[in-house]
């Protein structure tokens, strides 16, 4: 008998089964189903050609169809794979059916596998087992989400890295090294009849060190790293019939938004994502900011406003063939209250703006607007001169959006990116503990103080790759996941 069958994974003993892919009509459908009984409940549903019951070769298609155990109807023509354990994405056994890809197909088929004895597998629950068998740490199987989602080559790359454990690497040597240091200070408190000498500040400082400049290294790529996963959200800006959609458009490279010479044909905010060097750049058109008494224009107006207070940069539109109206002021003076400014060479003064661009649009007319203006109410602002007409000036403004997106990084750096905002804030305490930690040895204090530090960043870092993270946080996590991943 094939000890696959009977194989028993440590951490779940009931089956579970999911459509695996996405919903809508498709040529091809997967029903997953996985636990220790998946080979017993989908054999019988399977019918062979000649009527073969035994178990086909693992990890092969085997052609057949699914019936219906009650009434022994035939449900669908397949192809189906049994997959011995350990040798499957849960490590446990795995039967993939692929049938038709048609919703209805598909869900009597999984009525079928339920009825059968399988469960309905929570949201991403196939990949918290392959967790929890210890197939992938929690960092990697974050990484399958991300890997689903990326909208770039860029963002696939990157989060393909953490699949294949890169990030999980560099985490596990900076704990090993903390856990070093570590055992050198337990080992001196905890067995002094073995007169284990008590460790100096040369004796731990380089390895506390070496800690922290791994995790600030971490850190310093973390930024770049949630830019390409979260993309930037980019709001265009402007009182009505300034040009924001065809500018929406231009930048997409298709008609989305619609464009007429009437003021205010845009009343919703029209999200669209394209592919700004890697990064997906969230462009959101908004309606013309204005007062109005129309009481659909007036939400219009008020999901601008929203939309330009949750960006990340703000492209504010100007006609420029028509002199600065009043209305441009005004919500000039919106966008700076918001918190949108141009970004100064201090750092300092920068460090509560988020960018802004001035985009004078139009160009293809006869100007009229007052350049000397808009300069003195936004000194040292980077503008931008466009027509969609003639398509000038569109690939200045995407590298304007680039300079502000990446402000000098490189993006096409080898090193490991932080992607997720979860691990930066699991990086900041361990590098805030490691900090306490060389405080404690600077002032000379009693080595307990210097270990309890060392203890919180080695579990900090351990959050990262799952080691020390709690099960609400996993159930955060995983309950994110789509059902059948």
């Amino acid at each position: 008998m094939n000890k696959g069958l009977w194989y028993n994974p440590p951490m779940q003993n009931d089956t579970i089964a999911a459509i695996a892919t996405p919903p809508g009509v498709g040529g091809v459908g997967v029903i997953r189903v996985s636990g220790q009984d998946a080979f017993a409940i989908v054999l019988p549903l399977f019918r062979r050609p000649r009527g073969k019951q035994t178990l086909p070769a693992s990890h092969t298609l085997t052609f057949g169809h699914i019936i219906d155990p009650q009434t022994q109807e035939i449900l669908d023509e397949v192809l189906v794979a049994f997959m011995y354990a350990p040798h499957t994405y849960t490590r446990e056994p795995v039967v993939e059916i692929q049938g038709h890809g048609g919703p209805l197909v598909l869900r009597r088929i999984l009525h079928a596998v339920l009825a059968s004895g399988a469960r309905m597998a929570d949201p991403g629950e196939f990949t918290m087992r392959a967790f929890m068998n210890g197939r992938l740490d929690l960092a990697q199987a974050e990484a399958v989400m991300d890997l689903i989602e990326s909208e770039t080559e860029a963002g696939q790359r990157l989060a393909m890295q953490q699949l294949r454990g890169h990030l999980s690497e560099q985490v596990e040597q900076v704990r090993h090294t903390v856990l070093g240091v570590i055992a050198r200070i337990e080992a001196s408190i905890d067995f002094p009849e073995d007169d284990i000498p008590t460790p100096t500040a040369p004796d731990l400082t380089p390895g506390i060190d070496a800690a922290l400049v791994a995790v600030r290294s971490l850190l310093a790529g973390a930024e770049q790293g949630r830019l390409y996963r979260q993309g930037l959200r980019t709001a265009i800006i402007g009182r009505p019939n300034v040009g924001k959609s065809s500018i929406l458009n231009a930048l997409l490279r298709v008609e989305r938004a619609i464009v007429t010479p009437i003021a205010g044909t845009t009343r919703d905010t029209v999200e669209e994502v394209a592919n700004l060097r890697g990064i997906p750049l969230h462009l959101i058109d908004t309606a013309g900011i204005t007062h109005t008494d129309d009481p659909v224009e007036r939400i219009g107006v008020q999901r601008s406003r929203a939309a330009a207070e949750s960006a990340d940069v703000v492209l504010l539109v100007f006609d420029s063939s028509e002199p600065l109206a009043e209305l441009d002021q005004r919500i000039s003076d919106e966008v700076e209250a918001m918190g949108f400014g141009v970004l100064a060479a201090d750092e300092e003064a920068s460090a509560h703006k988020r960018p802004l661009l001035l985009v004078l649009n139009k160009s293809d007319r006869e100007q009229h607007i007052e350049r000397a203006d808009l300069q003195r109410r936004w000194p040292n602002a980077t503008l931008v001169e466009t027509s969609t007409v003639t398509e000038t000036g569109l690939q200045p403004l995407e590298e304007a959006l680039a300079l502000v997106a990446l402000a000098g990084r490189n993006l096409h750096s080898e090193s490991v990116l932080v992607t997720s905002t979860r691990h930066q804030e699991a990086l900041r305490q361990a590098e805030e503990h490691l900090r306490a930690a060389q405080g404690s040895i600077e002032q000379q204090l009693p080595l307990d103080f210097v270990s309890i530090d060392l203890r919180a960043a080695y579990d900090a870092l351990g959050e990262i790759t799952g080691e020390t993270a709690s099960d609400d946080l996993l159930d955060k996590i995983f309950h994110e996941f789509c059902i059948g991943k």
